[in-house]
């Protein structure tokens, strides 16, 4: 045997025993429950084989009703892969091109959407505002509305760039898409996605969310606040839209795992273009880059009371999902290291962070407005011998020092560390999330 082939077979993946997997993911979201960080189900493929698809915690904490494989949690924004996969097929039939002006289905739009095509719209590539950034959208959410009123919010409002020159994520975007594919077939959003995936996938536990509607097996929302657990914030569901409204279980999301395989939703052609990135690794409705060297196919989801994940390695035809009832944001990071214990690869275990006193006189230099992009701002103030945040749109939160300047959220995964300048001055943040490290900038 030659060196060469030596050192070929030394680098194969040897996949580990199915239940060597089980037990290792378990005791890992056993850790994170501990923690008040999980409260889902969860489910792992490999090779067309379930190796895990497990329940964990509780559906509904007053009626003492456990999560399963197929209790149905609200998918925030995995919805737009279906959104995507809905206008893929539509193009197909020759029912619209992603090549169409957006103002061809909102006409009353400003002139600039002429320069906007369904393709900048699949690809957060627009410059259309993203309405859920907006500063009265805490406000907004809670209302009844319909597609004129909410388009209304944002068709009259400058693009932020030219169409097509930069990445920005956008839920006005694919809210936009989701109107389209209305247009275009002539059903609702939630029937056409039921006539024409979730009835052909057999995805039975799957469909469009409604504040109204009985929907057997459907999980409440939780938050975790000053320790406790607490029902999610209300939402509108009128408003999510082709952006985030759908709800679904693992092991409906594993039946559109497979098909993706197949082209019986598209052609493979369309399937090659849907999985095309464009910037910022962005294709249609999917993240799409590599990781622990592998091909990987992935995108989250967060709506009031809910965190999801589903990440596809379709070389590999390894399939990690986790859709949670507990607003904690630590999927990302869930995702991640399911995904590091397939491919036994290494991860850090889940550890509580340490909380140090610190003078609270050094808070009102953090206190500000902090921009991470234009109308997403954190919001940073002293209340007392505490530190609050509170993004855009989103619930104010205490944040606890590790040290002077680095502080975490307990009940998510996200720290943040203070930047000064040489003279001490704080001039920024940097909010560490989901692997990312986002600057912003103190404008106030």
């Amino acid at each position: 045997m030659s060196l060469r082939f030596a050192f070929a077979l030394l680098c194969l993946w040897v996949p580990a025993p199915a239940q060597d997997v089980a037990a290792k993911v378990d005791e890992y979201i056993q850790a994170h429950m501990k923690m008040g960080q999980f409260n889902g189900s969860v489910l792992v493929a490999r090779d067309g084989q379930k190796l895990v698809s497990k329940g964990y915690g509780m559906a509904n904490l007053e009626y003492d009703v456990p999560n399963t494989p197929r209790t149905k949690f609200r998918l925030g924004s995995i919805t737009k892969q279906f959104t995507a996969m809905a206008i893929a097929q539509l193009a197909e039939r020759g029912k619209l091109s992603l090549d169409d002006s957006a103002r061809k289905y909102v006409p009353d739009a400003q002139e600039e959407w002429d320069k906007v095509t369904v393709r900048h719209l699949l690809t957060h590539t627009s410059g259309i505002p993203s309405f859920t950034s907006f500063t009265d959208y805490s406000t907004f959410k809670l209302l009844p509305t319909n597609p004129a009123e909410l388009m209304a919010r944002f068709k009259h409002k400058p693009l932020e760039f030219e169409p097509g020159e930069k990445f920005r994520y956008n839920n006005s975007g694919y809210y936009l898409l989701g109107f389209i594919v209305e247009k275009a077939s002539g059903l609702s959003y939630e029937a056409y996605l039921k006539e024409n995936i979730f009835g052909p996938l057999e995805m039975n536990d799957s469909g469009y969310d409604s504040n109204r509607a009985i929907v057997k097996g459907r999980a409440a929302g939780y938050a975790r606040r000053d320790g406790k657990w607490v029902n999610a914030d209300h939402i509108n569901m009128e408003i999510p839209g082709g952006a985030g409204g759908l709800y679904s279980t693992v092991e409906d999301l594993y039946r559109w795992d497979q098909a993706l395989y197949t082209d019986k939703l598209v052609s493979k052609p369309m399937v090659e273009a849907i999985f095309t990135p464009d910037k910022e690794d962005y294709a249609f409705g999917w993240v799409v880059k590599k990781q622990f060297n592998r091909r990987r196919t992935a995108h989250g989801g967060g709506i009031e009371g809910f965190n999801t994940i589903i990440a596809r390695y379709p070389d590999d035809r390894v399939c990690v999902i986790a859709l949670s009832n507990l607003n904690s944001g630590e999927l990302d990071r869930i995702g991640n290291d399911l995904a590091a214990i397939v491919f036994g690869e290494k991860y850090e275990a889940p550890r509580e962070r340490t909380a140090v006193r610190v003078d609270p006189k050094l808070f009102d230099a953090y206190a500000g407005k902090y921009e991470l992009q234009p109308e997403f701002i954190i919001t940073i103030r002293r209340d007392g011998d505490k530190l609050m945040a509170q993004p855009t749109g989103q619930s104010e939160l205490e944040i606890f020092a590790e040290s002077e300047t680095k502080f975490f959220v307990k009940v998510v995964d996200a720290q943040i560390t203070f930047v000064k300048d040489e003279e001490g001055r704080v001039t920024g943040l940097i909010l560490h999330q989901g692997g990312r490290d986002q600057p912003a900038k103190k404008i106030e």
